[in-house]
């Protein structure tokens, strides 16, 4: 019993001096870094509101076929899948790394029938003979042998590979997820503005079957009069140009119409006549939409977005990767058992052995790679780098875009009212100068540029409007269409939302 108390204590000894050794992870370089995040923002911001309307952006539109659209372009897109996938295989991964932290145990069991003996040869008869065969019938009987039992094997993280491993994982894991977030935040996006894009198109084509039917008008009466002999032949020509100019302008934009829509069905994988029906009764409750605004976007909230987030988990994956390959120069530590039962069966005997074993405990220390593990350091701590300048630039350019989308806002509603009056001005002059022409007061060569400046200005004012909405969905996606960063960013994992949300 002694004997046995001293063989445990030699083969614990390494263990216990492995755990002791197992708090002395290496250093890595700092998991988090200062980025320029501004103070505040230097860019006019809009009036009114309040910042709870950012996130709640799409339900205070009012539109429930856009609601309709995203979610179903977020069901058809391919990036969301692929970003999707990704987590699905990052979480994986997660879970491979913290597995082998742990020690591994594995089950085996065999079996195996057949027959072992001696056989021999000698004279005799009789009483001997008989004795003979008995012994060989029994040195040749089946011999049947069942074995079964557990391995075990753990590796000791003597120098925090394991688990800077595992930290690697885990903030990949976070990243992917984050990831697939910022996905879902540039497919509503892109619905949205292909969404506007075609109910713009369609208000343009208001305006030119307008200009279309009153040219044809003109160009009717026009010719009567020519007919009549009060009109100039060159102004019934110009009347007929006229025409013919603005029935071609009007099939282009029909065909653009067209294939803005057919853009709008490969986003959100509805079928065309479906979403014609759609359309069209949305198009008959409203006009193109109007946007709120905001009281105020603060500078910090810039870290809201996802792919900023994203970025800065890759930092502190690169700093993780950079440990786990500083460990691998370092010796490694492995402690490995075994329990186990065999059984012997043969001609009615039976026999079991227990076994175990503690061991063998195998230290691994790198002598000689030439260079190998120092270059892989060297790899590792130039990709933490990489990460470190692809994340501040990333904020860069995050701020560039809030920054450009505030100006474009600001910019868009000063344009706003001076749009508004420049077509109601224009169409009182208009009005006026078409009923100059009917008493003959005014030239056709005056009807025709007082039309063709209301025109561009009817044009200008549809354009102001979708350039609005295209500027709020630019605000909507560079603060990060109201996602919120999980609150525990370097620690727990948040893909659980990630097959479950809308």
């Amino acid at each position: 019993m002694r004997r046995l108390r001293l063989i445990a204590s030699r083969c614990l000894l390494p263990l216990g001096l492995s755990l002791g050794l197992a708090g002395c992870g290496l250093m890595r370089p700092p998991a988090t870094v200062e980025a320029p995040f501004p103070a505040q923002w230097n860019a006019p911001l809009p009036h009114g509101g309040s910042l709870a309307s950012l996130a709640d952006w799409w339900r205070q539109l009012d539109d429930p076929l856009l609601v309709e659209l995203i979610a179903a372009a977020e069901t058809a897109s391919p990036n969301l899948a692929s970003a999707a996938a990704r987590v699905a295989e990052a979480r994986s991964t997660r879970v491979q790394a913290g597995a082998a932290l742990l020690p591994s145990l594995d089950g085996t069991g065999t079996a195996s029938r057949g027959v072992s003996g001696s056989s021999f040869s000698g004279g005799g008869t009789g009483a001997s003979s008989s004795s003979s065969s008995s012994a060989a019938a029994a040195a040749t009987a089946p011999l049947t042998t069942l074995q079964a039992g557990l391995q075990s094997k753990w590796e000791i993280d003597l120098f925090g590979r394991l688990r800077a491993d595992r930290d690697s994982a885990q903030q990949k894991l976070d990243s992917a997820t984050a990831k697939w977030h910022d996905a879902r935040v540039a497919v509503a996006a892109e619905t949205a503005n292909a969404y506007f894009a075609e109910r713009a198109c369609r208000q343009q084509l208001r305006v030119s079957e307008s200009d279309a039917k009153s040219r044809s008008e003109t160009s009717r009466l026009t010719d009567l009069s020519a007919r009549a002999g009060f009109t100039a032949p060159a102004d019934a020509a110009l009347a007929r140009a006229s025409a013919s100019d603005a029935s071609g302008r009007l099939t282009q934009q029909r065909a653009q119409c067209a294939i803005q829509r057919k853009a709008l069905v490969a986003l959100s994988g509805i079928d065309e006549p479906t979403l014609a029906q759609k359309l069209a009764v949305s198009h008959t409750q409203r006009a193109l939409v109007v946007m709120g605004s905001i009281q105020s976007v603060p500078a910090a909230a810039l870290s809201q977005r996802p792919d900023v987030y994203a970025a800065e988990l890759a930092v502190a994956s690169a700093s993780a990767d950079v440990g786990s390959a500083e460990a691998e120069r370092y010796p490694k530590l492995s402690i490995s058992g075994s329990i186990g039962r065999m059984q012997i069966r043969t001609s009615g005997f039976r026999e079991s052995l227990d076994t175990w074993t503690v061991g063998p405990v195998s230290l691994t220390v790198p002598l000689l790679d030439g260079g190998a593990r120092q270059a892989n350091t060297d790899a590792a701590k130039a990709r933490y780098t990489e990460a470190v300048s692809l994340y501040r630039a990333n904020v860069r350019q995050a701020v560039r875009e809030v920054e450009e989308a505030l100006v474009n806002l600001d910019a868009i509603d000063a344009r706003t009212t001076d749009a508004d009056s420049a077509v109601k001005n224009y169409q009182a002059s208009f009005d006026a100068t078409q009923a100059r022409y009917s008493s003959g007061l005014a030239s056709l060569f005056e009807l025709e540029d007082s039309r063709r400046t209301l025109f561009t200005a009817q044009t200008a004012r549809v354009t102001l409007q979708r350039e609005r909405a295209e500027a709020w969905v630019s605000l909507y996606r560079s603060m990060g269409g109201g996602w919120n960063r999980p609150e525990s960013s370097m620690t727990s994992s948040s893909t659980s939302t990630v097959a479950t949300s809308p």
